[in-house]
């Protein structure tokens, strides 16, 4: 059996992949940052190098 470790953050627009042990986890779902997990007050980023989110 394998176990899933990382995944795709949670925020659609984000291309960060998430390590399970260290997300920020909100409403079940796992973000890469605060930014992704708060839907992107302010339209602040996640900060991640090469990631544009931002909604």
């Amino acid at each position: 059996m394998t176990t899933v470790t990382q995944m795709k953050c949670a925020c659609e627009s984000c291309l960060c992949i998430v390590d399970l042990e260290t997300a920020i986890k909100k409403d079940g779902k796992s973000y890469c940052s605060e930014a992704c997990a708060n839907g992107h007050p302010e339209g602040s980023g996640c900060g991640h190098q090469g990631c544009g989110c931002h909604n």
